[in-house]
């Protein structure tokens, strides 16, 4: 193993050389792939004078090099190859190499591997240096030419097929790209196929491969995949650029999906569902996923980034733009309140933390741990300030001006934001401290009423702090908008949504000639990612549930309320209070208000939530604590609900055929909602008898889950696994939910069942996401005083690291949290963490997040 290389953005130099077109050439074997490679190089301008040529290769056994024709010598190091610059001419010159690799010992799952027969590819970021001699960063694009020879029925490639044979199949791809955009699949595959109209008159050919007898879960993702090209015209005037656009599913996959070029590789469980084995979360995923990796073409191929200290620029941009889709597909406001919990579950977690780091970090030792929520989820939001403050008409023109100016090149952040400069005459320069400055913001409220005869002022003041955090003690002021309405004492709003631009640590903002002191809404609809620092008298917050006019803050008031209420339960031991249990009751009968919204808000924050919660607010959380009373909780709200709990379950019933529309799918979470007060209140009897007449995944899985929840179900378990043990990923749900509902004290123990069955498979990330994942996500159970949870997670995740270490450095950042805790878990988590790090042959990737978590 290497030594750990820190990389800094600071040092950046293009590279000494172009590479207008590169010619592959594969002969699949799964213990011995051949790799001919022909790169036409010449002189970059950028970089004049004469250099050595560096390329990347790792775990390559070299064949042949050869430079114009002539065998050259090379310096073979463990992480790549160098030709003298005496060995180069002035003149543009190919270099052609051979080499071969094994994809059935490639257990990472990086650059060319093998999944239950199947050859595939993930590249990004930095995997195609595993496939053969390349200049593997993202500012070198090349035509690609590819020949595939195997005796396998589909052989896939980037582009456009140019050619096929018995045995043989060739692939150009007209566009420039980066390698980690490279794409090969080979196996015996069917094709769920439709097409496409583009804008302009041309007909796209549509390909899912999956494997025979999964063709029948197919049609959800085609039909996302058609709306996602329909949306990107009408909304971006982005239309698709090949005559061919191919998906393919594949059961071992470090990540949800891949963007290559014309050829999409996905995890399984992200593009395949059916109504009996798919939740309608699986299917609202997979539409999401679908239309996140379509949207690449333009935001992320067509223009890509420059360095990967811009992933941002690709990942930010992209998942905005998918949550525009969704929310366009579905319902605006639940999709804002799903994307925040998202994002102060993960991002705001990662930012209060030892992992914290900027949007745009400026140094990194192993590229595949800055894949976070901080990059993809906050990258999103800043996107999302930034068209606020410009507007939307303007963010359209800075868009367009984007993509022209931009096509076909390698970006930063700079050129990015230069581009809205351009087009609104804006100086960005303090915007830009949202890519640079790690950590959230605090914004802290003060108010302020002046009565008159001829009309009140009230006056806001808001103050940001910017906390240090690793690395960043210091912060500058940030630009934080900050989206306020002001409702009178009856509800009407007075103020309607105005969108207050702080840019001081300190500001004021005064609104004049009101009749009565009003009632403010702060930060509607999300519009910043900060901590909204606020002392609101409950009175106050039932009043912005029961009348806010912005759906955002009325769910926040809500879920403010229970954390209030929750966090008196957990530190004083109260009981809750009837102004909040009446405003849960008053949300979930209001036939006016969407079933997805009624259920997402009587959904009690989850309990690693509140650990934070506590911890901000000084206290030590106990998630022993936090557990009971999250549960006492929950009853204390069905209990409330209990008289209209069977009618509103029999009012949510769906009849007739499943459909996955938002509509549907918001009754089904509502009934499920019902069906969990009842078994808290009355026993299993219900949740039993829905289970029994499930007529889809939702509504069965949704049930054995409760059951589960309340210590009931071993009946529906067993069933349920009788019925799915076939299925690969409907068995994940059923590994999942045992561990994530396991009770604190048995959830070691109930890892421990799971992981000594032989269908557990820990180099299927699936699989050991399923287990290992649940654990984590047991906070509990995880946290449990005696530290086994501690204890398994480290244990496996050694295990795993020689075989996938991207999974298993993932999987680690389960301990980021360890400072919130109490001094014996705290002791015992970096004890843990410790044992990783001395752990033999540890992986760069592991290394370095286990090293940051414990050293900070």
């Amino acid at each position: 193993m290497s030594d750990p290389r820190t990389v800094y953005l600071a040092d950046y130099q293009p590279f000494p050389f172009l590479l207008p077109q590169v010619r592959l050439e594969f002969t699949l074997g799964p213990k011995a792939t051949r790799v001919r490679a022909r790169l036409e190089f010449m002189p970059n301008p950028a970089r004049p004078g004469r250099h050595d040529l560096f390329l990347h290769g790792e775990n390559l056994r070299l064949i042949s090099a050869k430079v114009n024709g002539t065998s050259v010598h090379s310096e073979l190091s463990d992480i790549g190859i160098t030709i003298s610059a005496n060995d180069l001419s002035g003149d543009p010159f190919t270099l052609e190499t051979e080499v071969e690799i094994s994809p059935a010992a490639n257990t990472a799952l990086e650059g060319l591997y093998m999944s239950n027969g199947m050859y595939c590819t993930q590249c990004e970021a930095e995997g195609f240096r595993k496939i053969t001699y390349y200049p593997d960063r993202p500012d070198v694009m090349a035509r690609f030419h590819v020949r595939v020879a195997a005796d396998l029925p589909v052989l896939l490639s980037n582009g456009n097929p140019v050619g096929s044979g018995p045995g043989w199949a060739e692939w150009d791809d007209p566009w420039p790209k980066p390698a980690y955009l490279f794409a090969l699949v080979a196996g015996d595959l069917v094709a769920h196929a439709d097409s496409f109209t583009t804008l302009s008159g041309r007909k796209v050919d549509l390909n899912i491969w999956v494997r025979p007898g999964d063709e029948n879960r197919c049609a959800w993702g085609m039909e996302a995949l058609k709306a996602s090209m329909s949306w990107d015209e009408r909304v971006y005037g982005r239309e698709y650029d090949l005559d061919i656009f191919n998906i393919v599913a594949v059961d071992d996959f470090n990540m949800g999906a891949m963007e290559n070029k014309g050829l999409n590789i996905f995890n399984s469980k992200a593009v395949l569902a059916s109504p009996d084995t798919a939740t309608d979360d699986d299917f609202a995923r997979v539409e999401a996923i679908i239309a996140h990796e379509y949207f690449h073409n333009w935001t992320g191929n067509r223009i890509t980034c420059r360095d990967w200290f811009q992933l941002c620029l690709k990942e930010g941009l992209t998942v905005y733009r998918d949550q525009q889709f969704s929310g366009d597909m579905r319902s605006h406001a639940v999709k804002r309140i799903e994307d925040v919990l998202a994002l102060r579950a993960r991002q705001f977690r990662e930012d209060q933390g030892p992992l914290a780091h900027a949007v745009r970090p400026d140094s990194f030792v192993e590229i595949n741990n800055f894949y976070t929520a901080t990059v993809y989820e906050k990258g999103a939001e800043v996107i999302g300030m930034l068209r606020r403050l410009v507007g939307d008409e303007a963010y359209a023109q800075a868009l367009d001006l984007y993509f022209t100016r931009h096509d076909g090149h390698a970006a930063t952040i700079e050129d990015w934001l230069k581009v809205f400069e351009d087009t609104t005459d804006r100086d960005l320069t303090q915007f830009k401290r949202w890519y640079t400055e790690a950590g959230t913001p605090r914004l802290k409220v003060y108010e302020a009423w002046s009565p008159a005869a001829q009309g009140g002022t009230y006056t806001l003041t808001l103050a940001q702090e910017n906390p240090a955090t690793p690395g960043q003690p210091e912060k500058g002021a940030k630009v934080i908008p900050v989206a306020v309405g002001l409702l009178n004492p009856n509800g009407d709003e007075v103020v309607p949504t105005t969108v207050l631009e702080l840019i001081k640590p300190v500001q004021s903002f005064a609104f004049e000639g009101l009749a009565a002191r009003p009632i403010a809404s702060i930060l509607r609809d999300f519009s910043a990612p900060v901590v909204l620092d606020r002392e609101v008298p409950a009175a106050e917050r039932a009043f912005l549930l029961a009348h806010d006019t912005d759906p955002f803050n009325r769910w926040e008031a809500g879920r403010s309320l229970a954390k209030e209420v929750l966090a008196r339960m957990i530190t004083q031991g109260t009981k809750p209070q009837a102004a909040f249990l009446d405003g849960m009751a008053a949300i979930a009968f209001d036939e006016g208000l969407d079933p997805a919204f009624r259920a997402l808000a009587l959904r009690l924050p989850g309990e690693d939530d509140m650990a934070a919660t506590l911890h901000q607010s000084g206290h030590t959380p106990d998630p022993a604590r936090i557990h009971i009373a999250r549960k006492a909780l929950a009853r204390a709200v069905a209990e409330r609900l209990a008289p209209g709990l069977p009618g509103l379950e029999a009012a949510m019933r769906v009849p007739g055929a499943f459909s996955p529309q938002a509509a549907d799918a918001g009754k089904r979470a509502l009934r499920l909602a019902a069906l969990a007060g009842l078994t808290r209140l009355n026993g299993g009897a219900a949740a039993q008898a829905a289970f029994a007449d499930a007529t889809n995944m939702t509504e069965s899985f949704g049930t054995l889950a409760i059951l589960l929840e309340a210590g009931l179900g071993e009946r529906e378990l067993a069933a349920f696994e009788a019925k799915w043990r076939t299925d690969r990923l409907v068995m994940d749900k059923w590994f999942a939910v045992q561990v994530s509902l396991s009770a604190p004290e048995e959830t070691a123990q109930t890892v421990g069942r799971l992981t000594a069955r032989p269908d557990f498979d820990m180099k299927n990330p699936n699989r050991f996401r399923a287990v290992l994942g649940a654990l984590t996500g047991n906070h509990a159970g995880f946290h449990h005083a005696s530290g086994s949870g501690y204890r398994l997670l480290a244990d496996w995740l050694i295990r795993l690291d020689p075989l996938n270490p991207q999974t298993a450095a993932r999987m680690s950042t389960a301990f980021e949290t360890w400072p919130r805790y109490d001094a014996d878990r705290q002791g015992m988590i970096r004890a843990e963490l410790a044992r990783i790090l001395a752990a033999p042959g540890l992986s760069r990737d592991l290394s370095e997040m286990a090293g940051r978590m414990l050293h900070g």
